[in-house]
């Protein structure tokens, strides 16, 4: 099974995405299953895991009912306040849609580098380890250190990567990168997804500016444990589903056959649906 463990919906309208910009003609229009699904045959995959783009429960329902009108769509990482004190109820109730299979808040976004040391998002974290969800992780690089921290805290819960903690592709730095996402890497439940390295890269990128950082993460994690994904529609500003898709091929070529078919589909299906019980 092929899975694309990374993509997203959404409706212009619905008015939640405070991160884009109306004059981004890009991004700035909206995005359903009519729009992925010729993408996924062309390539094809099978599942996609839908993740949330709007820190809003409201968001976090949008997507449910677009997925019921999905089939392909195997889960949705939604998004709850955690720092609200109903945090844990709030989880509680979404995940009972058998489609939840992980949250994400948006880390990046927030002010506060220290966030995630915070006390009080400890009783969310053992939530999501009780109901057997996933943490999706978007955080740059300069929270690795205190993802780190969140990973030994909480052992048992199974934290996801996402886009690689976003490096420094443009500038071509590597460190301290580098060191931060094998000291993750040696973390038993971490794994990290294959996606929006594209647009952390310079508009002309060639897949050879992206090898450094993936090879890295094949080196630190393994093919067992990285997650590839598309951070479609994201990716249309930096070439596209094809580009990137092809560029992916590319960069894991030298794995065995067993090897890719963990990246491109069977590590996502263990991490979000088989090891966590929500299929």
């Amino acid at each position: 099974m092929r899975i694309d463990s990374h993509q997203h919906f959404w409706r212009v309208a619905r008015g939640d995405y405070s991160w884009m910009s109306p004059d981004d003609e890009t991004l700035c229009r909206d995005y359903g299953p009519e729009d992925l699904r010729p993408l996924l045959d062309r390539h094809g995959i099978d599942r996609t895991i839908l993740v949330q783009a709007a820190p809003t429960v409201a968001e976090t329902q949008f997507m449910l009912a677009m997925a019921e009108s999905a089939p392909f769509v195997a889960g949705v990482v939604g998004w709850a306040d955690f720092a609200a004190p109903d945090a844990p109820d709030t989880i509680a109730t979404l995940a009972g849609n058998p489609l939840v299979v992980g949250f994400r808040p948006m880390v990046q976004d927030i002010a506060d580098d220290d966030w995630l040391l915070r006390a009080d998002l400890g009783g969310v974290f053992c939530a999501l380890v009780e109901r057997r969800l996933v943490f999706d992780a978007l955080v740059l690089p300069r929270h690795l250190s205190r993802t780190l921290v969140t990973a030994d805290r909480h052992p048992d819960l199974s934290i996801v990567v996402d886009h690689g903690a976003k490096p420094f592709i443009r500038e071509g730095v590597l460190d301290p990168w580098r060191a931060d996402m094998a000291a993750l890497a040696a973390r038993p439940n971490v794994v990290c997804k294959l996606s929006g390295l594209v647009t952390e890269a310079r508009p002309e990128w060639r897949t050879d500016d992206l090898r450094p950082y993936v090879d890295h993460l094949l080196r630190v994690f393994g093919p067992e444990r990285l997650l590839w994904g598309s951070d479609w529609p994201v990716a249309n500003l930096a070439g596209g589903y094809d580009r990137w898709r092809a560029a992916s091929l590319d960069l894991i070529a030298g794995l065995s056959e067993a090897e890719k078919d963990a990246v491109l589909g069977a590590n996502a299906a263990r991490i979000y649906l088989s090891e966590h019980g929500r299929r």
